[in-house]
């Protein structure tokens, strides 16, 4: 053990010891352990070296070249659980691994329809797994375009964890998402709005009456995010976990005579 620690060390791994215990329980003989050290200090993720990811406490699959579920995001998870009603209709749009959908489902304990969609081909075979533990359906293609025509105005949450780092800034990432990563998971534009924009642009025909998107934003992004719901005719409501230093917009397809109002919630941890 102390080798690997001292391998991983020499890496640059900040976690060294814990994540040599991470590595030692996961490897199935000595030679998977040996490699799967060469690749962790060649610079692989942890987390595609084991082949999950620690999320919500779930052990989410996460294949290479996937992007990695952030501990930040189960902030959005547990706001999204907060506002799904009895046998919720819930969408995953640009999924990723599934794991937002898989967490919401896992901690309900009530029915939930689940449906996720991804535009990358190698998220959605990985979705497939941790999706259909949950009881749920992926889908291929971009946005809304492969969702069931059969949704339209029925889904009560919208969960978007669209890309939202400005493309100038890519180079400024760590190297494990930068180089690991798949550029589509983390582009979001020029201002890193595009994807959400077109997201919510077209929110209010899939959401139910009441319904609700949820989208997590960097914080200098939040004003602009505000004003792109309510110029979509969501109303907006920020919540803030300064725990998890997370910031999630949540917008809501008003129901008949609802005039509602935007607001900022703040999670103290």
């Amino acid at each position: 053990m102390s080798v690997i620690v001292t391998r991983l060390r020499a890496a640059g791994c900040v976690f060294a010891e814990d994540e040599a215990d991470l590595l030692v329980s996961t490897a199935r003989t000595p030679a998977d352990l040996a490699a799967m050290v060469d690749r962790r200090a060649a610079g692989l993720p942890l987390e595609h070296v084991l082949g999950w990811a620690e999320f919500c406490g779930l052990r989410i699959a996460v294949d290479a070249g996937v992007f990695v579920p952030r501990r930040r995001t189960e902030f959005l998870v547990r706001e999204a659980a907060a506002l799904a009603g009895p046998r919720a209709v819930v969408v995953d749009l640009c999924c990723g691994s599934g794991a937002l959908g898989a967490a919401l489902v896992a901690s309900r304990r009530d029915q939930v329809e689940l449906h996720a969609a991804d535009i990358d081909p190698a998220a959605v075979r990985c979705a497939r797994r941790n999706v259909a533990a949950a009881g749920g359906q992926v889908y291929e293609g971009d946005l809304y375009e492969p969702l069931p025509a059969a949704l339209r105005g029925r889904v009560d949450v919208l969960l978007a964890n669209v890309p939202y780092v400005p493309t100038e800034e890519i180079g400024l990432l760590p190297p494990e998402a930068r180089i690991h990563e798949a550029r589509v998971a983390l582009d979001g534009g020029a201002d890193g709005l595009d994807v959400l924009r077109r997201v919510t642009a077209a929110a209010p025909l899939w959401l139910a009456p009441g319904g609700h998107l949820l989208v997590e934003t960097s914080e200098r992004q939040v004003s602009r995010t505000v004003e792109t719901f309510a110029g979509d005719g969501l109303i907006p409501r920020v919540a803030v976990s300064d725990e998890l230093n997370a910031t999630v917009v949540i917008g809501t397809r008003p129901a008949p005579g609802d005039t509602g109002l935007a607001g900022l919630s703040r999670e103290v941890g």
